[in-house]
Order: structure tokens, then sequence, then C-alpha cells
């Protein structure tokens, strides 16, 4: 599946541990909800997103993605890692605003 560049731009980043260039996907008010807690804006998201790539060692590897309209995207992603279960399937739900992503909802 072809995702839009907002998408793709941030997974790659995230994946690299990227701080910079993950953020830059963002829109200046966009929210993420990940673990149960939310980060709202760009400072706040940085912080979080240098706080996963610092807290736990793992890989990831793409099982799928779906647009489910013009707006929203699905995708799942395989972690092996050192973290509590040492094995996930996530949800990554992507809200996009024009080329940037609005809101970013993490879960199994």
């Amino acid at each position: 599946m072809n995702l839009p560049p907002a998408v793709t731009a941030y997974l790659t980043a995230h994946n690299a541990r990227d701080v910079d260039s993950a953020i830059a996907s963002y829109a200046s008010d966009a929210v993420v909800i990940d673990d149960g807690r939310t980060y709202h804006g760009v400072d706040e998201i940085r912080a979080w997103l240098a706080g996963a790539a610092s807290e736990y060692t793992y890989t990831t590897d793409l099982i799928s993605a779906a647009r489910l309209d013009q707006e929203h995207y699905d995708v799942v992603q395989h972690l092996v890692g050192d973290f509590p279960g040492g094995v996930i399937d996530l949800h990554y739900r992507f809200t996009l605003r024009g080329a940037a992503i609005a809101r970013l909802v993490i879960e199994p």
C-alpha cells in the first residue's frame, strides 16, 4: 500500500529513532495517544518520542497498512524488544490534515 508521505516519513524516522525528522511530519497542534497518555503539540510529542527512543530497544516490522478514508490510515507494526512482554502488534492509527499528521493513536 502506498502511504501518504507524512506517514511514510514518520514511520521511517521513528524506526530510526530520529526524533527531529519524525516530529517534522506532525501538525503544530497534533495529538498523540500512546499507552493511555495524551501528548498535545510538537513540544510534548517531541518529549514523548525522545523518551520512547531511549526507554527500550526493539525492532519493528510492518505487518499491514490500510487507507480507511481520505484522512485516516491504520498501520500495524510487529514489535520485538526488551519492553514488558517482549512482543506486540500495535496499530498506528493516523489522522491527516493536509500533508501533516494531526492525530496518532497507538494501541494493540
